[in-house]
């Protein structure tokens, strides 16, 4: 068998190890030597995409009749944080559990307890994608990933950021005209703190149109 992980994305969910162990069960009949009338190649992708950070798997045959295996990973795109257990959530609002293998490098997100258990698919109704379109918005832009440190959700739904650098909180709003209000806030780091320095601020607004709130 020769194995492919895709890692586009740097993500090291699943190794070589997992794989082969999938394909055989954890220690059941090796699949190497068996004639391939014997290989159900659509059930052995079945095994592999049971796992959880496993998006897609493709199991075919080379030319030279070997089983040539390509793994496509999960891509988390936020870290949902839990008083029982942190979670993941992917580019699609599926929950993916925290792995001892590899730790993704994404934003964490804390929410009110009144809010909807994120384990009950809230990312996927009508309310819930519009907050994870927010974070795909920022999980696509290199600047917004590294200067924002943290999401909140409080109970009104309203959206609230704390920055990597400087000591002031980003009130956003809900989660909706998301290109103008990060042009505006583009606008407060280019024009308004190189001028008024980084720890002037300890707030601001921009869940308003047309409007930027410091204080």
């Amino acid at each position: 068998m020769t194995i492919n992980i895709d890692n586009e994305y740097n993500n090291y969910f699943i190794g070589d190890k997992e794989v082969r162990d999938l394909l055989t069960r954890e220690g059941e009949r090796n699949l190497e030597g068996l004639p391939n009338q014997q290989i159900d190649l659509k059930n052995l992708e079945k095994r592999i995409e049971a796992h959880s950070f496993v998006k897609q798997a493709d199991v075919y045959r080379g030319l030279d009749g070997n089983i040539q295996v390509h793994v496509k990973q999960n891509r988390p795109i936020a870290r949902i944080i839990r008083p029982e257990q942190d979670v993941y959530i992917d580019a699609e609002g599926n929950t993916l559990p925290l792995s001892d293998r590899y730790t993704a490098r994404v934003i964490p997100i804390t929410k009110s307890a009144i809010i909807k258990s994120l384990d009950n698919g809230f990312f996927q109704d009508s309310t819930g994608k519009a907050y994870l379109a927010l974070v795909l918005h920022i999980e696509q832009s290199e600047f917004w990933k590294a200067q924002l440190a943290q999401m909140h959700i409080d109970a009104r739904g309203m959206v609230s950021f704390l920055p990597q650098v400087g000591e002031h909180t980003i009130e956003f709003g809900r989660p909706d005209q998301v290109n103008e209000k990060f042009k505006k806030l583009m606008v407060f780091y280019k024009e308004v703190l190189p001028v008024m320095g980084w720890d002037k601020y300890k707030r601001v607004n921009v869940a308003f149109e047309d409007q930027i709130i410091c204080e």
